[in-house]
């Protein structure tokens, strides 16, 4: 079984409106991907009927991801605000389980932003138990939750494998792993290819993106040995490209992300360019 390719909704759109939503499944089916991966940061904003409808018209899957803020943080050592947390991604999970999505990834455990300290014990105790929870909610539907690793601007919980797979471990739930993401590994890991090693089993989605987010191939991510790496240690699960341009994302995501300087300007161009490229990747040498 080969993995199914996506692409972020943030390639086409900020938002999820009608006319967003429209947009970015069509341009998603046209650039040949398998599946989008939904920003579902407002799971009430998005119309799961007419969603559900569209993709099934263009024949696509469906996967979402988010990251909290410091007013819903998994990992505060507060506990109303572990409290907004885990209400916004129970209802998350509820409106993945309603989209037909089995994969709910990102920062699903600590704010997306740049901490002045290192996590707290009882911050980390605080994210292991609501995740703890969250997974049981999530089996109930047949979902797998992913816990992206990212670097060290965008959370203090873990920024390498080896991190994640020690809380991963600790939540002990079979349908809880690892989400690898090659533009974050280009900055915290020492290698492409002793991470997806480590995770083995565990990893459970990827995403790919160059070290400037811009096209991939022009910046310096090793692509080769990240791709050589899935395919010997017999990886089928998602792999969706993500790139950002302040011109298309929401504002607010955009200056979260340090979006300052553009790398694209035609989403269509780099999608395309993107499908082609991992498609190479993938293919038998």
């Amino acid at each position: 079984m080969s993995s199914q390719i996506g692409v972020h909704a943030a390639v086409w759109s900020g938002g999820w409106s009608d006319a967003e939503s429209r947009h970015a499944i069509a341009e998603s089916k046209a650039a040949e991907y398998d599946y989008i991966e939904i920003m579902a940061f407002d799971p009430a904003s998005i119309d799961v009927a007419k969603t559900r409808a569209l993709l099934a018209d263009a024949g696509l899957g469906v996967t979402s991801s988010l990251g909290l803020n410091w007013d819903n943080d998994l990992s505060s050592e507060d506990p109303a605000v572990v409290a907004r947390g885990e209400t916004l991604l129970e209802a998350v999970i509820d409106c993945n389980a309603a989209l037909g999505s089995k994969y709910l990834v990102g920062v699903i455990y600590s704010a997306l932003g740049k901490y002045s300290r290192p996590a707290t014990p009882r911050g980390r105790a605080n994210c292991v138990a609501a995740l703890q929870r969250l997974a049981r909610r999530a089996a109930d539907s047949g979902i797998t939750l992913g816990l992206e690793v990212v670097n060290r601007y965008e959370t203090n919980l873990f920024n390498t494998a080896a991190q994640a797979l020690d809380i991963v471990s600790e939540i002990g739930a079979p349908n809880l792993g690892v989400h690898l993401d090659t533009y974050h590994m280009n900055i915290e890991e020492d290698d492409f290819d002793e991470p997806v090693r480590l995770c083995g089993d565990k990893l459970v989605y990827v995403h790919i993106g160059e070290s400037h987010r811009g096209y991939l191939g022009s910046g310096n991510v090793d692509f080769a040995t990240f791709f050589r790496a899935l395919g010997e240690c017999g990886y089928a699960g998602p792999i969706a490209f993500e790139s950002f341009s302040s011109a298309v994302v929401a504002p607010a995501l955009s200056n979260t992300l340090g979006v300052w300087r553009n790398l694209w300007t035609d989403n269509r161009d780099l999608a395309r360019h993107a499908k082609e490229f991992i498609d190479r990747l993938r293919a038998p040498s």
